[in-house]
């Protein structure tokens, strides 16, 4: 399995939507070659480290496969939706979707290798975003996520570079399967078990699924979807 590099992208911290929260969802394509080290590209940036970048979250990734069907669907967001970027991607490509990919997957990308470690958790900075209160939560419910790298070996990427699978050691545990299991079967208990049990997957959805095990529930996502009245810079 295997796909080409459609662009890789970058972004500082800036003043995000009409809060000015500060953000680094702003990724713009960069030409040439860029460094992967263990936390991600050389030059990107993130608002809030502490729900964003770290090792288990350092590449992002997002299919531009599924661009088409956001402009369909929401035909006043689609002059936003033109280019790469506008999910805060750090590499676009075709060919590759949720459906297509495990958690634990073993990619050769560039020079570095990386592993699928987790999908994205939407949060209410893509209501800022789009200018759009409800973005976050049309994402969790499309399945249409993207997904997260931890970096097993450093290197360099450039748009144009192919990806290809080395290792899938989760056969059977697509993302879109995961994402099943946390937003749809959300109390499927033998599910939640074996997601608790994938070594591959990263540590805090791991805990996710134990806590919902003990608890018999599910989280509040509302604070996590929904932007506070007290989202200011």
């Amino acid at each position: 399995m295997s796909a080409i590099v459609r662009a890789v992208l970058v972004g500082k911290v800036a003043p995000l939507g009409g809060r000015d929260v500060p953000s680094g969802i702003d990724k713009r394509p960069v030409d040439g070659a860029v460094a992967i080290t263990r936390t991600g590209l050389s030059g990107d940036e993130q608002g809030d480290r502490k729900l964003h970048g770290g090792p288990e979250k350092a590449i992002h990734h997002y299919p531009f496969d599924h661009y088409p069907a956001w402009r369909a669907e929401h035909p006043a967001l689609a002059s936003r939706l033109t280019q790469p970027g506008a999910f805060g991607e750090n590499i676009s490509t075709h060919g590759l979707t949720e459906a297509d990919v495990c958690i634990g997957d073993v990619y050769r990308l560039g020079t570095a290798l990386v592993q699928i470690s987790q999908g994205r958790q939407p949060c209410w900075r893509l209501n800022e975003r789009f200018d759009d209160p409800g973005m976050a939560r049309r994402v969790q419910e499309s399945g249409r996520t993207g997904w997260y790298y931890r970096v097993f070996e450093p290197g360099i990427v450039v748009a144009g570079d192919a990806m290809s699978l080395v290792e899938r050691p989760a056969e059977g545990w697509t993302l879109e399967r995961v994402l099943h299991v946390l937003y749809r079967d959300t109390l499927n208990a033998d599910d939640l078990a074996r997601l608790a049990g994938l070594s591959q997957l990263a540590g805090s959805w791991r805990d996710l699924a134990r806590r919902r095990l003990e608890s018999r529930a599910v989280e509040n996502w509302s604070r996590r979807l929904e932007t506070p009245e007290d989202a200011v810079s």
